[in-house]
């Protein structure tokens, strides 16, 4: 079947989301005089990532909603009490540092302007849209795609079947038409083969370099790879350009 959409992860495939967390960290323990809490700045940033993880598999569970799993973020890692509004402020000042580090991975536009011509496109992340509108529209890639869902407003996030088929459905294609690029070789990887679509996983040698590819996904060490791999059948046995 030919691929005529490609719907898109954000965080960690077409923005350095893991380069800006950590530099925006680091710049806002600095700046909130935090860093003598730990014995290294990597360790500081090492336990922000693991409580972001933690909470936000609480939101993505359906036990919390998005706010409050930001403010519990800065609670669990303060290690204090704090007011609703304490913690906001606490978390909107880290952002002004986070967000001073925002930027494109380097492959991210070459593919879209290879790709412009070709295929439709659309954001499919287990965000909030709030958050990644603005994203996008702060990076100049808004334009690039007819719609984002986000799990805040889905009610559902991947690796469920309805958070993938959903983007399907907003662009009327079947899921073997429309192939999903994710960073995360289970969330996004397994998640949309499994929803039929055709999976790409974009392996950047970061957290997941060393996970085994699990079945489904075809794994790829750049978007340069992407335009080649969706004219391919690769569903039906092509090998992976992995490599």
């Amino acid at each position: 079947m030919v691929i005529r959409a490609v719907v898109w992860d954000v965080d960690d495939t077409l923005f350095d989301y893991t380069s800006a967390d950590r530099e925006g960290m680091r710049a806002h323990l600095l700046a909130e005089g935090l860093l003598s809490r730990y014995p290294s700045v990597e360790e500081a940033l090492t336990r922000w990532r693991e409580i972001t993880e933690q909470q936000w598999a609480r939101f993505s569970a359906g036990e919390v909603d998005f706010e409050t799993q930001r403010r519990d973020r800065t609670r669990v890692f303060l290690e204090r009490e704090l007011t609703d509004a304490e913690a906001e402020d606490w978390f909107r000042r880290y952002m002004v540092h986070y967000e001073s580090a925002w930027a494109l991975f380097p492959d991210v536009l070459p593919v879209l302007d290879a790709l412009a011509a070709g295929y439709r496109h659309a954001v499919l992340s287990n965000s909030s849209l709030h958050v990644q509108d603005r994203k996008l529209r702060v990076l100049g890639l808004r334009d690039r795609f007819e719609t984002i869902l986000c799990a805040a407003e889905l009610g559902v996030s991947k690796p469920e079947a309805r958070a993938f088929l959903a983007a399907c459905e907003a662009l009327a294609l079947p899921p073997d038409q429309v192939a999903y690029v994710g960073d995360h070789p289970e969330i996004d990887g397994r998640g949309a083969a499994a929803a039929g679509l055709l999976s790409v996983w974009i392996d950047r040698g970061g957290a997941y370099a060393t996970v085994e590819p699990p079945v489904g996904p075809r794994r790829i060490a750049s978007l340069a790879e992407l335009p080649s791999l969706l004219r391919a059948d690769t569903r039906f046995g092509a090998p992976s350009t992995f490599g």
